[in-house]
């Protein structure tokens, strides 16, 4: 189904939020609009310095640009329970099919000796950075932190479109929050482009709260809403943001969780980056106070499953999930 180019996803300038200025209810109440009707949004306004976006999509291209071998030097498999590192075309699986695409996984940058890597908590621990470019490291832990920063005001604003309190999910989930950064190349498609076969990333939810995508200016990325598939095309200087299953389970299903893909269209490779800010492993996600009746969905998602039935621990919900992306890792991390 081709996308509808009569639909739109909105934008929304995020300055008052960032500045944490008196005007960013406005703001607010946009996101909250946003994650009623389609769970995406743009976001402009965000601060984060154009400079390092380019610095990063630059490194990224060089290393993508490599011979596999080089690449391999730092595989998923070196990553253990950390589950860090280099994966190729094919290896990832979406819903059971392989994605079209390879990548790098990254978390938050813990040493060795940090106790949640000492006693062997999955997902977490130290990163796994090319040996040959010095300046991949710093480039991509800065672009982590400044994400980080915007992802604790972008949960504020989701706060206070709730009718919360601004740190109501600083309190209970993201003060230590669980980040996952990926960063993406989908290679030109040598069949054509608008096949199941082609899909760089078939039809899929995210897992937590909430996803901010950089994703460069080929175009690709599509969202489902209802029986439609809308375009997500890539407005300069912004960020696609998106929210998860369990937002979706803790507002009852008032806020979506909302199935996207990505065809590479664009007959050439493909850069994206997705920016995963979550809940803690051990936080237990519990649904919130509203005035209003689940409005479970499960029937319209391409798997069946309904998020509303899932009792527990984020770190539960979300292992149980990964170690179906990399069969050959899951003994690793569960």
């Amino acid at each position: 189904m081709a996308p509808n180019s009569h639909l739109h996803i909105p934008v929304i300038n995020i300055s008052a939020l960032v500045l944490g200025t008196e005007d960013r209810h406005q703001a607010a109440a946009g996101i909250g609009q946003a994650c009623r009707d389609c769970g995406f949004f743009y976001i402009v306004g965000h601060g984060v310095d154009e400079y390092l976006q380019r610095r990063l999509e630059e490194v990224s291209q060089q290393f993508f640009a490599q011979d596999l071998e080089t690449k391999f030097q730092m595989s998923m498999s070196r990553g253990g329970r950390a589950w860090r590192g280099y994966f190729p075309v094919g290896n990832e699986l979406t819903s059971g099919k392989p994605d079209l695409k390879e990548g790098i996984y990254f978390g938050a940058e813990l040493k060795d000796d940090h106790p949640l890597v000492r006693v062997g908590t999955p997902l977490h621990g130290p990163n796994l950075f090319p040996s040959n470019m010095p300046e991949f490291r710093e480039i991509v832990l800065d672009y982590m932190a400044a994400m980080t920063r915007l992802g604790h005001s972008l949960m504020a604003g989701i706060s206070l479109s709730l009718g919360l309190e601004e740190s109501y999910f600083a309190d209970r989930y993201t003060r230590d929050p669980l980040i996952l950064f990926r960063i993406f190349n989908y290679p030109a498609p040598s069949l054509s482009p608008e096949t199941e076969s082609s899909l760089g990333v078939g039809e899929h939810t995210d897992y937590g709260l909430l996803t901010i995508l950089k994703q460069d200016m080929s175009g690709g990325l599509q969202v489902k809403t209802k029986s439609d598939w809308i375009a997500a095309p890539p407005i300069p200087n912004s960020f696609v943001c998106n929210i998860g299953d369990m937002l979706d389970r803790m507002t009852g299903g008032h806020y979506l969780s909302t199935p996207h893909r990505v065809w590479n269209l664009a007959r050439h490779n493909r850069l994206s980056f997705p920016f995963f800010f979550d809940p803690n492993l051990t936080a237990e996600v519990r649904p919130i106070e509203i005035d209003a009746a689940v409005n479970d969905n499960k029937e319209e998602r391409w798997d069946r499953a309904s998020v509303h039935e899932f009792r527990g621990t984020y770190g539960d919900y979300l292992l149980s999930k990964v170690s179906k992306v990399f069969p050959e890792l899951r003994r690793k991390v569960l």
